[in-house]
């Protein structure tokens, strides 16, 4: 027919890629799938083997050092309101989840931002994939988690680095690329190299924006717990999505503000490390 155009099959070449990759790499694969699962298991393991009023109060003491009497106070409630409600242990299974995830987007996206605010070619390439990632439906992220790591914590870990990683990325390069030229032109006339403008100058001064970064990171870390739970992954996520399917609406609310009491903390947690300890208290 005139005018007629072949379609692009973009599905089939995306699936013979990941089919090779994981034909060809599946031993790569399954080595990162036992070294995460036992990461799991230890930070699981040693969480839950600290009594629940220990680990509360080791968490009060945390919020109280790092922002003050406030945050620990709301920590003990909050915290206090989730043992209460029962889900302690799917708590602390998210929690591992989320330091987990956080901890691997992090190594691979501050290096990735660092590098990309030096480099005005890896910028251009960096940043339209970054719109691509971020505009990428949640549940997309969940189809080569599945053929790489198969169902369980380590591919919804996947999911999760993958999904909450451009942030810091972004707020990375955006931090480093607002640094003052003129501080940048001193530390050049003080014969400063380009590693001693960096460590010294650099990143320093876009430590907020880093901070934010990863504060944007945990909480898309978060926001992935009950899509993860879609893939076997335990947690607060499983509970709401059990809840969903035995059509228990109150034990789904009780999972799901166990979520965002979690979430506020990780929040407070993070936002006081950008604030100065006299605005704190």
């Amino acid at each position: 027919m005139e005018g007629y155009l072949p379609r692009i099959p973009i599905g089939k070449w995306i699936e013979a890629g990941l089919n090779w990759l994981t034909t060809e790499y599946s031993t790569v694969t399954r080595g990162i799938a036992r070294l995460t699962q036992s990461g799991i298991d230890i930070l699981d393991d040693t969480l839950l083997a600290i009594p629940e009023w220990g680990l509360l109060a080791i968490i009060a003491a945390i919020c109280w050092r790092m922002s003050g009497w406030r945050l620990a106070l709301g920590a003990v409630l909050g915290l206090g309101l989730i043992w209460n409600m029962g889900y302690w242990q799917p708590m602390v299974q998210t929690l591992t989840l989320v330091v987990i995830a956080t901890l691997v987007a992090i190594v691979i996206a501050l290096p990735i931002g660092i590098l990309a605010a030096l480099s005005s070619r890896l910028y251009r390439l960096t940043m339209p994939v970054l719109d691509f990632m971020q505009t990428m439906p949640a549940f997309v992220y969940l189809i080569p988690a599945i053929p790489f790591f198969g169902i369980g914590a380590v591919s919804a870990i996947f999911a999760t680095v993958i999904f909450s990683m451009p942030p810091a990325i972004r707020l990375t390069i955006l931090g480093i690329r607002q640094v003052p030229e003129e501080l940048i032109e001193a530390a050049d006339a003080y014969g400063a190299t380009r590693m001693q403008k960096l460590f010294k100058v650099q990143l320093p001064l876009s430590l907020p924006s880093i901070m934010a970064g990863i504060n944007q990171t945990i909480m898309l870390a978060l926001s992935m717990v009950v899509i993860a739970a879609m893939i076997g992954a335990d947690g607060l996520g499983s509970e709401v999505w059990r809840a969903i399917q035995r059509l228990r609406p109150g034990d789904g609310f009780e999972a799901g503000i166990a979520v965002v009491i979690l979430a506020m903390l990780l929040d407070r947690i993070t936002q006081s490390i950008r604030r100065p300890r006299a605005d704190k208290d």
